[in-house]
């Protein structure tokens, strides 16, 4: 008896563990499926917002723990054996082995942006349920492939960006195409980045108290890893979390200090300021600046997501919201105009799907990854990181009253600036709120008036505050308004420093292919030099577009949806084409199957915003709408003179000219990254690829958050052996 239990007991110890994964999965697809059902099935009844929290949550675990684990080791095949450049070419400016837990930190801080904050808001007006599906699916199968994808090539290759792998992956005519279209999309990012800081911060200093101390605890936090405590990341961080808290709490004091006028910075001062931390941060080593306060943010960014999810589960607060609003239909929402097709895919952009990423992940990320087996985590969790910030921002727009909700994103020329027209305009589109209503919470949050908040970001403001003050109390009210304000500026300004520092990285591989010295992206007269020209861009954009309403980036803002997803359509085609020419045939889909759904989507809506006869939507529709004002000397809202009225006759034509040409620029590379996959498919040794050599690598690193049993040991055995990262 005990020689079979002795035979038996191995078995037994390798079912146990099996069995129970397989419980937990099951509990975890269970939950997720449930949230679903919910969502999909509930009509003419209260629907709580966790609901949809469990079915994001239940959809993200299982995709990162099958669908993404499946890509990295069957299709990509990452290799933990391969040196990459951070090891290989490591000089300490922007090539710099980097925790992976530090680099998670960056690469999240990098890729959020505005667009999970402000997109899912606006794209409420269509209802709670066609966001919800468009974030996970998407970035399930998509947003978070392709950011993974575009990493392992990207490190494959030395770090190079996007634009310099096209042309040397798919050709001198479609690569230039994708040079040219990424960076012009890149400035037009950075700008509306950069815009919607600046108007979050102005006149507030306690976010711009806040913000500003970022830089001395990052400095500090780079200077403690790499020369105090190398490798102590678990100390560091809780210094710099200590120090940011700190920080957020000295804001308000400031505020409600004899040094506030000194942090009330005007919007032409605050212009001044980012250029300069912007040119700063792009040439400064990674260590230094960059990554610690990227890193640091994320304890921000993060812990408020999980603090607002939280609160969710223990308020329950109800989805106000219809699943499905008539103008998904309609397609005359007063928050954007068109339909639901393609235009909810658009608006909702970063949460899901974005070309932005694909920058990031070509950009500071290959550069400081530490082992190939990291990608995973990196590319693919962070995005899924990023989608849950969107979910949350589209439960904090569907829990508060509609009426307030649309009061809020129509413009003033179309509700009024009066809560008595206000309360009218919406009654009649079927959503009624009293004008006391209407008063009563712009007096709750400490504002003068909460009319034609337009942009996402206050909404966004009023429902964190609605879900924490059903926590903390009314009391707190105003209190989580104006830190959600704060908030919202510190998570959009980390990606304005890394993508001035990615923008730079294309500009020297482009300038690299006419001399030769730029292709080093270290080399420092070249950083300097691409450094002040990518901040010069986008700086003048938003310095004209902060003096002239009408003008700046102002006037290119209503193509940044478009253009940002015209980029993933690069990036997608890029990535297959990598697929394709390096023996992956059989799993292009993984790729090109996203490519089909987002090339549909982008071009459909460029083609609409050219030559829609709708004016709200087609550019050039309303360009002759208000010319026609213009010959018969009416002015039209929103102008207000007649000097107004030619700009934005000036405007429509240059985004609508804009559009078409971004638009043929992305056909072009997909229609030649297509004729290289047919000529390699059909006769292969006529391809190269530009991988990097293979060196072995020395680093010992986890590929997770935490390591295994097998990465413990190794890394002992490393210590001993007198290795390690």
């Amino acid at each position: 008896m005990r020689t079979e239990n002795a035979q038996n007991s191995p078995r037994t110890s390798r079912t146990t563990p099996r069995t129970r994964t397989i419980v937990v999965w099951t509990v975890v697809a269970l939950v997720g499926a449930s949230g679903w059902a919910v969502l999909a099935l509930a009509r003419g009844e209260n629907v709580s917002a966790a609901w949809m929290v469990a079915a994001a949550l239940g959809s993200y675990a299982i995709g990162y723990r099958f669908y993404a684990k499946f890509i990295a080791y069957k299709v990509l095949k990452v290799d933990r054996n391969r040196a990459t450049p951070a090891e290989r070419l490591n000089n300490g400016i922007d090539f710099h082995p980097t925790d992976r837990r530090v680099l998670l930190g960056h690469h999240f801080a990098a890729i959020a942006g505005a667009g999970p904050l402000v997109g899912p808001v606006l794209a409420a007006q269509m209802g709670y349920l066609p966001g919800t599906i468009w974030i996970v699916a998407g970035v399930i199968f998509a947003g978070a492939v392709q950011d993974m994808v575009v990493l392992f090539f990207s490190t494959r290759r030395d770090g190079r960006s996007l634009g310099q792998m096209a042309r040397e992956e798919i050709g001198p005519f479609g690569g230039a195409a994708a040079l040219l279209a990424a960076f012009a999309i890149m400035i037009i990012l950075l700008g509306v980045l950069a815009l919607v800081v600046v108007n979050a911060l102005a006149e507030s200093p306690w976010g711009t108290f806040s913000i500003a101390m970022t830089v001395p605890i990052a400095l500090l936090m780079g200077f403690y890893l790499r020369v105090l405590r190398p490798g102590r990341v678990t100390e560091v961080s809780l210094i710099g979390v200590a120090l940011l808290l700190l920080a957020l709490v000295a804001g308000r004091w400031v505020a409600e200090s004899s040094w506030a006028d000194t942090f009330t910075l005007a919007p032409s001062t605050l212009v001044v300021w980012l250029v300069a931390y912007g040119f700063i941060a792009s040439i400064l080593p990674v260590w230094m600046l960059l990554a610690p306060r990227d890193y640091l943010s994320t304890f921000m960014k993060i812990g408020t997501i999980l603090l607002l999810a939280l609160g969710v589960v223990f308020a329950l607060p109800t989805l106000k919201m219809d699943a499905v609003t008539d103008f998904a239909t309609r397609g005359d929402g007063p928050v954007f105009a068109g339909s639901l097709f393609p235009f909810v895919f658009i608006t909702i952009a970063c949460g899901a799907l974005s070309g932005f990423h694909a920058l990031i992940s070509s950009g500071t990320t290959p550069k400081m990854i530490q082992k190939e087996t990291q990608v995973r985590l990196i590319g693919y969790g962070s995005m899924l990181m990023e989608s849950s910030v969107a979910v949350m921002a589209l439960v904090a727009a569907s829990v508060i009253d509609p009426g307030l909700y649309f009061a809020m994103n129509a413009p003033a020329g179309v509700i009024g600036d009066t809560v008595q027209n206000a309360s009218q305009v919406v009654g009649s589109w079927g959503y009624q709120i009293s004008p006391q209503a209407l008063a009563e919470a712009a007096r709750q949050v400490e504002e003068s008036s909460l009319l034609s908040r337009t942009g996402g970001a206050p909404t966004l403001a009023v429902g964190v505050s609605e879900i924490f003050a059903q926590v903390t109390g009314d009391g707190m009210r105003a209190f989580w308004y104006h830190f959600a304000i704060m908030f919202e500026a510190l998570f959009i300004l980390t990606a304005l420093d890394a993508g001035t520092r990615v923008g730079r990285f294309m500009l020297q591989d482009t300038l690299g292919n006419v001399y030769k010295p730029f292709r080093n992206v270290s080399w420092k007269p070249g950083l300097v030099i691409t450094s002040g020209i990518v901040c010069g861009l986008w700086g003048y954009f938003l310095w004209v577009g902060v003096h002239e309403p009408l003008g700046g980036i102002n006037q290119l803002f209503p193509i940044f949806g478009i253009s940002n997803q015209l980029l993933a359509a690069v990036a997608l085609a890029v990535c297959t084409t990598l697929l394709v020419k390096s023996g992956r045939l059989k799993w292009a889909w993984i790729t090109g199957v996203p490519l089909a759904w987002d090339a549909t989507v982008t071009l459909t809506a460029s083609w609409q915003k050219v030559f829609s006869s709708d004016p709200r939507v087609g550019f050039f529709q309303q360009r002759e709408v208000y010319q026609d004002g213009i010959d018969a000397g009416k002015v039209l809202p929103p102008a207000k003179s007649m000097d107004d009225m030619h700009t934005i006759v000036t405007n429509s034509t240059v985004d609508g000219v804009l559009s078409a040409v971004l638009a043929l620029l992305v056909v072009v590379v997909i229609v030649d990254a297509a004729r290289v996959c047919v000529r390699h498919v059909r006769r292969p040794a006529l391809s190269t690829l530009s991988e990097a050599r293979y060196v072995e690598s020395k680093i010992v690193a986890p590929a997770g958050l935490f390591p295994t049993r097998e990465e413990k040991e190794e890394a002992h055995d490393a210590v001993g052996a007198g290795q390690g990262g």
